[in-house]
């Protein structure tokens, strides 16, 4: 009776203790006692199409802009670096990749999030970095809005 009574107590301290790392993980970077970053992320990002929304909340504009995360901190040309990194910082944290392409076989609405672009290259987490973004339909709108503020908050997002 002991034994069972132990095992049915040990496996959900056993799941909590796997959880509790993950969540201490999920601070963002300036959180008192969060993690370092341990990767440096080096990424470019050209962005086009901005101009023409008439956005005029301070985000980015078209042009080519760089962003360097580190675990001393975010720097680069990019015009929120702090913020750029911590989402990316996040995104890591949640397991996701951002920079992956839209599957070919997703059913995507058809609406249109405006005429802005962006192309990213560089290292993310370590590994390669080329993509490419826009706001054609409901999926591509939504891989957009998932990386602000690396890229721009646009269209009426």
């Amino acid at each position: 009776m002991r034994r069972r009574l132990l095992l049915a107590v040990s496996a959900p301290v056993a799941a909590l203790a796997a959880v509790v790392p993950a969540a201490a993980h999920a601070c963002p970077a300036d959180h008192p006692g969060a993690p370092e970053r341990s990767t440096v992320h080096q990424l470019t990002i050209t962005v086009a199409g901005t101009d023409s929304t008439g956005d005029t909340r301070g985000s980015a504009s078209d042009g080519t802009y760089t962003l360097e995360c580190g675990p001393t901190g975010a720097g680069g040309t990019h015009p929120s670096p702090d913020d750029a990194c911590e989402r990316l910082d996040q995104l890591a944290a949640d397991g996701a990749d951002p920079f992956a392409p839209v599957p070919r076989d997703a059913m995507c609405t058809e609406q249109y999030g405006g005429p802005e672009t962006a192309y990213v290259t560089g290292t993310w987490q370590g590994r390669p970095v080329d993509a490419s973004f826009s706001r054609t339909d409901g999926c591509r709108i939504a891989r957009w809005n998932g990386l602000v503020p690396v890229l721009p908050a646009g269209g009426g997002a």
